[in-house]
């Protein structure tokens, strides 16, 4: 009998400090640097933010998201045998931030590591932790999306710091008789590297380059919606399914024009697609399992409804997972 992965609990957390444009606006014109709520909307969607306390790190955030999806799920830490964390933004250069969230469960012995594959890190994560548990390396998996983007910001430049919040996401996967992941579609390519980035990385104690984000906007739209679509064409073939068979699209929540651009491809009329954008900003890899968890707790994502989630990142990396609730 061929065994399958599905999520059985999701949970997200977001930090209490929650920024409105009108609250980053007043900050950056502390600095000489002018924008509007306005200027912000029109061109993101994005209506606030929450930014995490300097003290609180990536592994902070993830372990209030998975005690949620653990209750969810209805399971304890010491049930989960395999923890993946996706992070462009881990507390330490070593060890990983999975091992952190490991310790602070008390899941300690599982296999635990990172992936990074910056926003679209969490539909990597969770084509990995889906593989392992079909080809039985695991049976029940806890994959996380979690970021402190206010860390690596620069806030005198408006095109880029407006965009980006902090959180975490995560859910729960189990082996399962029942199909739950049917599909998934992974790319990358490395040609891109500049248009999104953080050019830094820390050698003999000093930081080398520019350890904060730098972005192309106009090469990341233009790039992004075509590889979208591309993937969740690919991840629907794969499964034997068409547009006509998504109940929701969850999209990484990076702008809402490049999400109503990737609806549009796919004959989806945004009521089918949920959006937390405008609250979150971008939260890189955690804006999936975010939007996700909400969709479930808000009611809107239902047991048996088709789900496509996908994601575009620096790297430049993109992908699709398609999912049976």
């Amino acid at each position: 009998m061929r065994r399958y992965a599905r999520i059985t609990g999701t949970g997200s957390y977001l930090p209490p400090r929650r920024l409105t444009n009108h609250d980053l606006a007043a900050e950056l014109a502390q600095r000489g640097i002018e924008t509007s709520d306005e200027w912000i909307v029109e061109r993101t969607g994005i209506h606030a933010r929450h930014f995490a306390a300097p003290e609180v790190a990536s592994s902070d955030l993830a372990l209030e998201a998975s005690k949620k999806a653990l209750e969810a799920a209805g399971c304890q830490p010491q049930d989960i045998d395999l923890i993946i964390v996706a992070t462009s933004t881990p507390d330490m250069v070593f060890p990983s931030t999975a091992c952190i969230l490991q310790n602070k469960l008390g899941a300690n012995g599982c296999a635990a590591f990172d992936v990074q594959a910056v926003c679209s890190g969490f539909v990597y994560a969770l084509t990995v932790a889906d593989a392992m548990i079909q080809s039985g390396a695991a049976s029940r998996a806890l994959v996380v999306g979690s970021e402190v983007f206010s860390r690596i910001l620069d806030f005198n430049d408006r095109t880029t710091c407006v965009l980006f919040g902090d959180g975490a996401g995560a859910v729960v996967l189990e082996a399962s008789e029942q199909p739950g992941i049917l599909a998934s579609d992974l790319h990358a390519d490395g040609k891109h590297v500049g248009i999104l980035c953080v050019p830094g990385n820390v050698s003999g104690g000093q930081i080398l380059g520019d350890p904060l984000l730098k972005m192309d906007g106009q090469a990341v739209f233009k790039l992004a919606v075509g590889v979208l679509e591309k993937a969740a064409r690919a991840t629907l073939d794969k499964a034997g399914l068409t547009d006509a068979d998504i109940d929701w699209l969850i999209p990484h929540q990076a702008n809402i024009r490049i999400m109503q651009s990737t609806a549009r491809k796919l004959k989806l009329s945004m009521d089918k697609v949920v959006v937390t954008v405008d609250q979150h900003g971008n939260t890189s890899a955690a804006s999936i399992p975010l939007a996700l968890d909400h969709g479930v707790r808000s009611g809107q994502v239902k047991p048996g409804q088709t789900v496509l989630l996908e994601g575009v990142g620096g790297g430049f990396t993109w992908g699709a997972v398609l999912l049976k609730m």
